[in-house]
Parts: C-alpha cells; sequence; structure tokens
C-alpha cells in the first residue's frame, strides 16, 4: 500500500493535537493507503511537545520535530516536508480549520483519471472572521493576483494532499525567505481546488495577529512580484515631470506679471509630498534589499532540538 504522510506545524497547541489525531484515525479506514503524522513542534511554549511525546509513545505512526525556538509556520512546513516519507503527503493545520473529513476525497481526486499532482483546498467564505480580516484577505489576493505573474487563488490554505513529485519540486525550492502559498502555486503542475465552507477552531486561539498577517502578505508580495520597484520608478517619474511644468510656470509668470511673494504653505505640502515619495521608495527598495542580505547569508531555516 501507498504511504501517507500528513505533515503538521504546532506552535502552543496542546489543546489541539489529541482532537485532530483522533479524528484522522477516524477517518482513516476510508484511504486506501498507510498514514503517518509528521509533527513539526514550532519552539511551543506550552505543554504540546510533552503531548507529542506521549503520542509517539502510543502509536509508533507518530513522529515529531521540535525546533530550538519558534521559527514560522514557513519554517515548520518545510521541516515536516522534508521529514515525510510517504507516497502522497498531506499538509494540514492542527485546530481543524483543515477538516479531516476531506481528506478521503482528496484521496480520491489525486487517484484520477487526469492524473493530478495536487489537491489543493480553499475557502468558499470567511464566515466567522472579523470583518477587518476578511476585507484585508480579499484585498491581498486581488492585489497579489494583479501584481505577479504567479496567481494565487482568493482563500487558498495550507491544506492540501500532494504526490511526491510534487513535493520535491516544492523541497527543491531553496530559498529562505519562503512564502509557501506562492511556492505551491509557482511549482505548477495539475492542481484541483476543493471548496469547503469555513470551520472554527476546535480549541484555542489563533497565533496570527493583524500584525503578523499583514507583514506575511507583504512577504508575498516582495516574493513574487517587482511590481512595487516600476510603482516607485513611475512615481519618481511623474514627479519629475510635474516639477518640471512647474518650474516652467514660475518662470514665465515671474516674466509676465513680476515675481510676487512665495507662498510657503504650498511650498512647504510639495516638499513634504516629495520627500514622502522619496521615502517610500527608499523603504520598498530597501524590502527588496533586506531579502536579498537574508537570503545570501544562507542561514539555517530552523535548528532542531530534539525528535523521534
Amino acid at each position: 500500500m501507498s504511504l501517507l504522510s500528513i505533515v503538521v506545524p504546532c506552535f502552543n497547541e496542546e489543546e489541539t493535537i489529541v482532537i485532530f489525531y483522533n479524528e484522522v484515525l477516524r477517518i482513516a479506514p476510508e484511504i486506501s493507503a498507510d498514514i503517518e503524522f509528521r509533527f513539526v513542534d514550532d519552539g511551543s511554549r506550552d505543554g504540546t511537545l510533552q503531548v507529542l511525546r506521549d503520542l509517539s509513545r502510543q502509536d509508533a505512526r507518530v513522529h515529531y520535530v521540535s525546533f530550538s525556538r519558534n521559527f514560522g509556520k514557513e519554517a515548520a512546513l518545510y521541516a515536516g516536508l522534508k521529514s515525510a516519507a510517504g507516497d502522497f503527503v498531506a499538509t494540514m493545520d492542527v485546530d481543524l480549520q483543515d477538516p479531516p473529513s476531506l481528506l478521503p476525497e482528496m484521496w480520491q481526486l489525486v487517484h484520477g483519471e487526469d492524473e493530478t499532482d495536487c489537491v489543493a483546498t480553499r475557502r468558499k467564505t470567511r464566515k466567522g472572521e472579523p470583518v477587518l480580516r476578511s476585507f484585508f484577505a480579499n484585498l491581498f489576493y486581488r492585489i497579489i493576483n494583479k501584481m505577479s505573474d504567479t496567481k494565487i487563488e482568493n482563500g487558498a490554505r495550507d491544506f492540501r494532499l500532494m504526490n511526491r513529485r510534487f513535493v520535491n519540486a516544492v523541497l527543491d525550492d531553496k530559498e529562505y525567505c519562503r512564502f509557501s502559498k506562492g511556492i505551491f502555486s509557482w511549482v505548477g503542475f495539475n492542481v484541483k481546488y476543493l471548496a469547503y465552507e469555513n470551520v472554527e477552531r476546535s480549541a484555542g486561539t489563533t497565533k496570527w495577529s493583524f500584525w503578523k498577517l499583514f507583514r506575511y502578505s507583504i512577504d508575498g508580495v516582495l516574493a513574487y512580484s517587482c511590481v512595487p520597484l516600476y510603482l516607485c520608478s513611475v512615481a519618481g517619474l511623474v514627479s519629475s515631470v510635474c516639477a518640471a511644468f512647474a518650474l516652467v510656470f514660475v518662470i514665465v509668470r515671474a516674466a509676465l506679471f513680476g515675481d510676487p511673494v512665495a507662498g510657503w504653505p504650498s511650498m512647504t505640502c510639495i516638499i513634504i509630498l516629495l520627500g514622502g515619495l522619496n521615502l517610500l521608495g527608499i523603504g520598498i527598495i530597501g524590502l527588496y534589499v533586506s531579502k536579498i542580505y537574508l537570503e545570501t547569508k544562507k542561514r539555517q531555516q530552523y535548528i532542531v532540538r530534539e525528535e523521534n
């Protein structure tokens, strides 16, 4: 039989791990494959690691990797994919917002006659989320799909089932500043999307604050689009043209009507506007340079403290 590896990043999820484990075992008979669990403890500060230790003693199919500190979900996903031994790999959140009940259908789709390499999931709606977060999430997908040639499905989740060919392609991408949603889309292959209604967490609280999501969205734009750099150039060109016309206007007015008393408020506004544009352009360029800096340092994606 084939082996299905289920990769599960965890950060302070002691309340949800056993619930998730039992739910997967409940639907496991509907999948014609052996199953192994690949939990990744992303430097949790609660009892997550102890729960994983206990589970691994009870069930030899449970494997875990524990980081020396919190390296982030992207590093945890990468570590889980690297450790997964399965012919097929599923990546899931442990809080049951990625419903294990969808796995049998995903398994059937990836084994269909159309040679699907990956079955991904997306949410139909964001029901249950704060209105402001939903608004900015939808705005992010609209912006990045306008800016980038790598299209990302609106509402796409990291919950997906992939064959080994797809997983190897993702692992071959060695970049340090990873944006998995973009990588999954960029590698191509034959991908099917499965839509489902938004599901509330089974326990605990989300670890994604609005600020973290905002930073994550910026990382996504920087990773898969150079449009912000072009916009800086366009803004600089437009400002230069406007300044040239303004200079001609001042000269002509002075020649025809003399030199009136200069208005300092308008001059101040112009200086502030141009200064702001300069700082915006420098800031955007600085973000790209910072990503180059991190990539060239070639630091480890993560450091393992313990694994079974």
